[in-house]
Order: C-alpha cells, then structure tokens, then sequence
C-alpha cells in the first residue's frame, strides 16, 4: 500500500463535499503507528504528547526535539498514513522565518509531510510564507490548547456571536493563506458546520461535529488510557481495565512463584 499525499486528501472534498470522511488520530511511538497505520488517513504527532507521555501540565512546555523525535519514530512506524507533525508552542510565532526553519528541520528529521499550527488570521501570513516554500500546514482554530494562559480554561469556544464569527474568519483566512487541512477543536456544533462549509481546505473536527471533513481524537483517550478525558472523547475501549488486570495477575504470579514457568525457562541441553 502506498503512502497517502496532500494532495489526495485535498481532492476528498469536491464542491464543498466530501464523500469520505478523514480519519485522523494521533501517534507518538512507532509500535501504535503500526496498529493505527492501516485504519487511518493521518497521523498526527501532537503536542499532546507533553501530556500524554511526559505527564506534563500542558502543551506548553513540549520543545522542537521532543516533536522530531516522536515524529520521526511515527514516520519508521507507518507506510500509509500522512503523518503531520505539531509545530511546538515558540518554535513558529515569532515570524514566517522562524516557522520555516522549524518546520523545515522538523521535515527533514522525521520524513513527515506535514506540519500543524495553531492560531487563526494572526498566523495566515505565516501559513502562506510555508506553502509557497513546499512545506504543507494544517491550521488550527478554536480551543487552542497553547494558548491556554490566554485563554484561561478548555473549555467550548463559541458560544457568543463574536467569538464564533471570529473562529470562522479565521479559518477563512488560513484556507485562503493556503492551508490545506484546518483542525477545528472544542466548538459549538454550528461554528464547526459553518466553517466546513465556508473553507475549501479539509476541516477536521474535534469536539466539533459529525459534519465536519474529517475527525481526530488522542488515541490513548478514545482507547480508555485515560480516567478523566473531555466530553469530547468517546471511549471505544477500556484499555486501563486490561492492563491493569494483566499486572495484577503478573504480580500475583510473580509472588508465589509461579512465574516463569517451564515454558519461559531454558532447560540444559543434553
């Protein structure tokens, strides 16, 4: 099976349309790469790994090495997938400049096709500076977890009238800078129906609606990892139970010892 393209994704939504929904979850390690690769249409290496894997209070803290390095285990991991990279919270801001030597240091470390960034009109000359030097963007407006010392909370965005006119300018204005995709997170049903209808670009939702292009989630919430997930997440395993019941029945078997048995021991050749 051959890899997926950008451009094979942009052409699933046809006069505003798109027959086949995107399939997108995320992806740290090159072992859950393998396992999600033949379901998905992208993998996305989020910044959520701060949380996720390094048990830290935010996106925030997540730097460019940590990025290239899930990045790339992600990218040995799969052979179907796009997989897309998070630009960390400082590497981009800055300028186009900057974004572009951190994009392009983060393509080039890992083998991936694409990189996301969070922030609306503020980032579309950015968004544009890249795609005009080959490197494509996925955007992202709504909730913007890296802007959480702003924004004060995670919770829904939208609910009034500026503000939600606000998250559809800005999704405008990235799919006219030339985004290629936009992840719309944490918003009312409407915005997300609004802005899927109002841009070209692929728009992926999250805690968005069923309307939307495409839908993402973090794969160790939807697999149950997690105790306490946003009201977003659905839950389509308990994984925490199962492990949980496996190391209780290895510690068991570990304290009387009846671990390892003869069938994980080497016996003496004759």
């Amino acid at each position: 099976m051959k890899r997926l393209t950008v451009p094979a994704i942009q052409r699933r939504k046809v006069d505003g349309a798109t027959a086949k929904p995107v399939v997108m979850l995320t992806a740290y390690t090159a072992r859950m790469a393998q396992l999600l690769d033949p379901h998905c249409d992208m993998l996305l290496v989020g910044d959520s790994l701060g949380q996720v894997i390094y048990g830290l209070p935010s996106t925030v803290p997540v730097t460019l090495e940590m990025m290239a390095a899930h990045g790339a285990a992600v990218v040995r991991g799969s052979y179907h997938s796009i997989v897309v990279i998070d630009m960390p919270f400082g590497s981009y801001e800055a300028s186009p400049e900057q974004a572009f030597a951190s994009a392009a240091r983060l393509l080039k470390e890992t083998g991936a096709a694409a990189v996301k960034l969070e922030g609306g009109a503020a980032m579309a000359p950015t968004v544009r500076f890249l795609t005009e030097r080959g490197i494509p963007v996925v955007g992202h407006v709504g909730l913007t977890p890296q802007a959480i010392n702003i924004l004060g909370s995670y919770a829904a965005r939208g609910r009034s009238g500026a503000e939600a006119d606000k998250i559809v300018s800005d999704a405008v204005a990235l799919d006219q800078a030339g985004a290629f995709a936009v992840v719309v997170e944490g918003v009312v049903e409407p915005i997300a129906i609004a802005v899927t209808e109002a841009v070209s670009a692929i728009v992926i939702g999250i805690g968005a609606s069923a309307q939307c292009d495409g839908q993402v989630l973090v794969t160790e919430d939807m697999l149950g990892l997690f105790e306490r997930t946003a009201r977003f997440v659905k839950k389509y395993e308990n994984l925490a139970g199962v492990i949980e019941t496996a190391v209780k029945s290895y510690s068991a078997e570990v304290s009387a010892r009846s671990f390892p048995s003869a069938d994980q021991t080497y016996a003496p050749k004759d």
